[in-house]
């Protein structure tokens, strides 16, 4: 299993749209639970300015799958969005350095 990192940037409408489809967003986010390495919000100076969502996938393919279908994407919440393949190698998530282990 691959990770899938998604760096995503609100456009000029994000905060409107995310209040009005939080709800939807957190029901597809615990629908695939355990398809998601981490997610959450990205803030600055307090306000909600995009998402970071590490998701695990065999492939892109998959990945994007499971990201296309969250209503954020949906709606459009997100005016900028980069993905990545994603190698956690070291610190907290993976118990230290994964290249001592």
């Amino acid at each position: 299993m691959k990770l899938y990192a998604f760096y995503c940037r609100d456009g000029e409408q994000g905060e409107a749209l995310r209040s009005r489809l939080l709800e939807d967003h957190l029901s597809h986010v615990e629908a695939h639970i355990g398809d998601y390495a981490v997610a959450g919000p990205l803030r600055q100076d307090g306000a909600t300015v995009g998402s970071l969502l590490v998701i695990k996938a065999e492939d892109e393919v998959g990945a994007r799958a499971i990201f296309e279908a969250d209503p954020y994407f949906r709606a459009g919440v997100w005016q900028a969005i980069r993905a990545d393949e994603f190698m956690a190698v070291a610190g907290d998530w993976v118990g230290g350095a994964a290249w001592k282990k």
